[in-house]
C-alpha cells in the first residue's frame, strides 16, 4: 500500500484541525531522513466561549525514508542523537518556537507545506515554510523562505544527481514530479475522458498515469465500482463503461473534497493486507478494522515495519561483513573437508606396513607385489603393491611413512574443520542477533562481539560502546515472565546469571537462535506457557521466515557451558522437543 495523495490529504486534515495556531516547541532529527516536531497547542473554544479542546503536546513524525515516507502524529517520543545534525540546527534557528499558521497540500500531490510565523534576526515577522515531499526515493524535507527560495534541505540534490530539479540553497523551489497530471479535485468529465480514455494502457494504469495522487489501489477501486475490467485498455471501453468509470471517479473525488475520510485497515488470512482512508468496496469480503484517525491507522500498519526497516539499514554494514565471512568460511570448510577425504586410505597403508613386517620372513625382495593372509579380515588373501627396487622392510617403512603423514594431515584437518564449523555456527548466531536488534545499544553489542572475536577491528567511538541493552520481556497468557536474548551476550547472561536452576530453557533445535527463559517461580508451567515460549524460541531463530520450527526445552539446570566456548554456546543431553509456530502474535510484550 502506498502513501498516496488521498492519505496525504487525510493526514493534512487531521494535522490542520489539531495544530493550526500551535507553537513549535521542539525540533529533533531522530534519523538522517526523519524529523520529530513537538507542538504545544492552546485551549480551543467555540463561538459561545465553551472549551472544546484543552492545550496539549503533539508530536509529528516527518519521515522521508526512501522505502517508507510518511507523516503522522506519534504518541510516544523517540530518542535523538547527542549532537543535532546541521539541518536540525538550521530548523531550530529558522522556525523554532514559531507559530504554525497553515498546512497546505498543492492539489493532490504527496506534498504537505507547513507555514510558520517566525521572527528573524532583526525582529521582523517572517513566513518560513517546511515543504515535506513523500515521493518514494525522491522524498525530501525542504526549508524555503517567503519568496519560495530554498534555504536548505535534509537531502541536497545537485545537478549531477538530477537534471530536472536542483535542491540546493538559493535555488527556487517548485513542487516536483506530477505537474503533467490532472487535479482530481477540479477535474471535469470532458478532461477526464480526453486524458484517460485516449490511452491504450489498461484502465487502472491509465487512471494512475493521468490523475494526481491516485494510487493503483484507488484506480482498481474505481474500475470495481464501475463494473469494468481494470486490465482492459482504457481506449477500448464503450460509452456506457466510460460513464460508469467517471461516475465512480467523481464520487471518490467528492468524498475527498468534502474531507469525508474513513480510516480502515483490511486483513487477509489474519495478515495486514491494505489500508485506505476511503471505503474500498472491492475489499468488502475481507476483515476490516476502523481507526479514529489517519495517524493511528499508520502507526498500526507501519510501526513494526518502520522499526524493522530502520534496524536493517543500520545493520547493513555488519550484515555485509558477517555474510562475507560466512561465504569465506563455507568455502574454506569445503576445501578442508575435501582434503580430509584424501586421508581416508591412511589406515590401509598402516595395515600394509604391519602385514609386510609380519610376513617378511616368507617374502622375497625385488617382487612387484606380495599376496598374504590378512589377519584383520579373517585371514582372507590380500595383494600388497611393492616397489621392487626396495626390500620388504623398506616397503613396510614406506607404507608407515605414508600412514603417519596422512594421520598428521587428518588430525590437523579435523581440528581445522571443527574450528570452521564452530565459526560458521557463531557467525550464523550473530546474523540472528542482527535480526533481533532493536536499538543502537543492541547493534553496538553485536559490533563489540565481532571485534572481540577478531572479525573486525575494535573502534573507540563512543557510539560503538554497548549501552543499556536488555533482553526482551514477554508475559505468557498464564502470567509467567518470559525473557528472550537478543544477542549472544544476553543469551549468556540469561542462561547462566538470570535463570534459576528450576526455570525452563527453550532453544530452536540444532540452529542459531535466542535463549528463551521462563521464570517458573517454583510452579508447574501450563501447556499454553510452554507453547508460547516455544513460539518465541522458534521466531527468534534462523527459522524465523519458516512457518514452524522444532524447539528443544529443558530445565535450566541441565544446560551446561563447554570449556572455552564462545558466549551463548551451550550443551545439554536430556531434553524435550516440540514443533512450534514462528508466529508470535498475541504474546504480550512488556516494554
Amino acid at each position: 500500500m502506498a502513501f498516496d495523495g488521498t492519505m496525504t490529504a487525510a493526514v493534512r486534515c487531521e494535522l490542520s484541525s489539531r495544530l493550526t495556531g500551535a507553537r513549535l516547541a521542539r525540533i529533533a532529527q531522530t534519523e538522517s531522513d526523519e524529523l520529530l516536531l513537538t507542538f504545544k497547542t492552546n485551549n480551543q473554544y467555540d463561538n459561545d466561549g465553551h472549551l472544546t479542546a484543552k492545550a496539549d503536546t503533539v508530536r509529528v513524525q516527518l519521515s522521508v525514508n526512501a522505502s517508507l515516507p510518511l507523516v503522522r502524529i506519534l504518541d510516544e517520543n523517540k530518542p535523538s542523537p547527542e549532537q543535532a545534525p546541521a539541518f536540525c540546527m538550521l530548523l531550530r534557528k529558522k522556525i523554532g518556537n514559531g507559530r504554525l499558521t497553515q498546512i497546505s497540500q498543492p492539489g493532490m500531490d504527496r506534498v504537505l507545506i507547513f507555514s510558520f510565523e517566525h521572527l528573524d534576526e532583526m525582529g521582523d515577522l517572517k513566513i518560513i515554510r517546511l515543504n515535506a515531499e513523500f515521493m518514494g526515493k525522491y522524498s525530501n524535507l525542504i526549508l524555503t523562505d517567503d519568496t519560495g527560495t530554498i534555504i536548505d534541505a535534509i537531502k541536497r540534490i545537485p545537478a549531477s544527481v538530477s537534471s530536472v530539479r536542483e535542491v540546493l540553497p538559493g535555488r527556487p523551489y517548485f513542487v516536483p514530479g506530477e505537474n503533467d497530471k490532472l487535479n482530481p479535485l477540479t477535474l471535469t468529465q470532458s478532461d477526464f475522458e480526453a486524458r484517460v480514455f485516449s490511452q491504450p494502457l489498461p484502465l487502472s494504469k491509465a487512471i494512475v498515469a493521468s490523475v494526481t495522487g491516485f494510487s493503483p489501489m484507488l484506480a482498481d477501486e474505481i474500475a470495481f465500482e464501475a463494473g469494468a475490467d481494470g486490465a482492459r485498455p482504457a481506449s477500448a471501453l464503450d460509452d456506457a463503461e466510460k460513464e460508469a468509470v467517471f461516475a465512480a471517479f467523481a464520487g471518490m473525488a467528492a468524498r475527498i473534497r468534502e474531507e469525508d475520510f474513513h480510516q480502515i485497515l483490511y486483513r487477509r488470512d489474519g495478515e495486514d493486507f491494505a489500508y485506505a482512508v476511503l471505503p474500498m468496496r472491492m475489499y468488502e469480503g475481507l476483515e476490516a478494522e476502523a481507526f479514529d484517525s489517519p495517524s493511528t491507522l499508520l502507526s498500526r500498519y507501519y510501526a513494526s515495519r518502520d522499526r524493522r526497516d530502520r534496524m536493517r539499514q543500520k545493520t547493513s554494514d555488519l550484515r555485509h561483513i558477517v555474510t562475507t565471512l560466512l561465504e569465506r568460511t563455507g568455502k574454506k570448510l569445503a576445501i578442508q573437508e575435501k582434503q580430509l577425504e584424501s586421508t581416508a586410505k591412511r589406515d590401509r597403508y598402516r595395515m600394509f606396513g604391519e602385514l609386510l613386517q609380519a610376513y617378511s620372513y616368507a617374502l622375497t625382495d625385488g617382487a612387484e607385489s606380495a599376496e598374504v593372509e590378512n589377519y584383520y579380515d579373517n585371514n582372507r588373501k590380500i595383494r600388497i603393491p611393492l616397489d621392487k627396487s626396495k626390500t620388504i622392510q623398506e616397503n613396510a617403512s614406506h607404507y608407515f611413512e605414508r600412514y603417519n603423514k596422512l594421520k598428521r594431515t587428518w588430525e590437523a584437518d579435523s581440528k581445522l574443520i571443527q574450528e570452521s564449523r564452530e565459526q560458521l555456527e557463531h557467525l550464523e548466531s550473530i546474523l540472528v542477533s542482527l535480526s533481533a536488534a532493536e536499538t543502537e545499544s543492541d547493534i553496538a553489542a553485536v559490533r563489540r562481539e565481532l571485534a572481540d572475536s577478531g572479525y573486525i577491528h575494535a573502534r573507540a567511538n563512543k557510539k560503538d560502546r554497548p549501552g543499556k541493552s536488555l533482553p526482551m520481556h514477554f508475559v505468557s497468557s498464564d502470567g509467567f515472565d518470559i525473557y528472550v536474548g537478543k544477542n549472544n551476550q544476553q543469551n549468556e547472561m540469561l542462561t547462566f546469571k538470570t535463570a534459576a536452576p528450576s526455570d525452563w530453557w527453550f532453544h530452536a533445535k540444532k540452529m542459531p537462535g535466542s535463549h528463551v527463559i521462563v521464570r517458573a517461580q517454583g510452579k508447574e508451567l501450563p501447556d499454553a506457557t510452554f507453547e508460547e515460549a516455544a513460539r518465541l524460541a522458534a521466531h527468534f531463530s534462523k527459522a524465523q521466515d519458516s512457518p514452524s520450527a522444532e524447539v528443544d526445552y529443558v530445565r535450566k539446570k541441565e544446560v551446561k557451558k563447554p570449556p572455552a566456548a564462545k558466549p551463548g554456546f551451550v550443551i545439554y543431553y536430556t531434553n524435550y522437543s516440540m514443533v512450534a509456530s514462528t508466529n508470535i502474535d498475541g504474546i504480550r510484550r512488556v516494554e
